[in-house]
């Protein structure tokens, strides 16, 4: 079998919570200096290892707080384990945070070319691409409009057509087909599906079991930062929700 396209290697994520509250950034300073603030440790990942092939579709699922998004984010390089390990081999689109890379003060135009810059392409590729993204954003109307004066639905489209534009080998979703109305909804299920047929490989977080169901043949259940089970959605997905229910989840 070939390598896996994402490898995650017992990783665990520890977050120092402070004990106890400070008013200010001096006296938290001041606290700091002088050793005496506390800490609780918290992890939010405890030990996880899965290997991801190419072209799979994985779903990580479990309730609020469980550790799905901080595993997405590690994924994707934007955290990094506190132990433990993560091998990527291939191009990721992360649709984690929908427009938290955008420059509010700048039109839609300008950050198109901002993001694919960052996103390392040159102003020649954003151009090519350019009238695909607005049509495909909706945005035709507002493309020289700030976008601070979008709505949190505009972003969030724009940064979906943004990332999803050109073709990665890897994409890493996090609640986003819930941006916009019904219709864009299913206008970014289908490109994702398109995606998915041409071997895109899919990590992706939704509290939706429909979509889950829909996009991901197969599940790992995150429950208090354990990986409770693996497996395919058929089987992961009902044992979850029946332990949801019982209140064990």
């Amino acid at each position: 079998m070939a390598d896996p396209i994402i490898r995650v290697n017992d990783v665990s994520m520890r977050f120092n919570l402070a004990q106890e509250k400070t008013e200010t950034l001096k006296e938290y300073t001041v606290k700091l200096l002088k050793h005496q603030l506390f800490f609780n440790e918290f992890y939010a990942l405890k030990n996880i290892s899965f290997d991801v092939h190419k072209g799979e579709s994985v779903a990580l699922i479990g309730r609020n707080g469980s550790g799905k998004s901080t595993m997405l984010k590690v994924v994707a390089g934007v955290m990094y384990p506190t132990t433990g390990s993560v091998t990527v081999n291939g191009s990721i689109a992360p649709l984690i945070e929908l427009g938290a890379g955008f420059d509010m003060d700048l039109t839609a135009r300008e950050n198109i070319f901002l993001n694919g810059a960052v996103m390392g392409h040159d102003r020649a590729f954003m151009q090519e691409h350019f009238d695909s993204i607005i049509d495909f954003a909706e945005l035709r109307d507002f493309v020289d409009v700030p976008v601070k004066n979008f709505s949190s639905g505009m972003i969030a489209r724009l940064g979906f057509s943004i990332a999803t534009e050109v073709k990665a080998d890897i994409l890493i979703c996090d609640e986003v087909l819930a941006v916009g109305d019904i219709m864009f909804q299913e206008k970014c299920k289908r490109r994702m599906a398109d995606m998915l047929s041409g071997g895109t490989t899919l990590l992706f977080v939704s509290h939706s079991t429909d979509q889950v169901r829909e996009l991901c043949t197969r599940s790992i259940w995150i429950d208090h930062g354990n990986k409770r089970a693996d497996g395919p959605t058929a089987e992961v997905l009902p044992e979850y929700v029946a332990a949801m229910e019982r209140g064990e989840a």
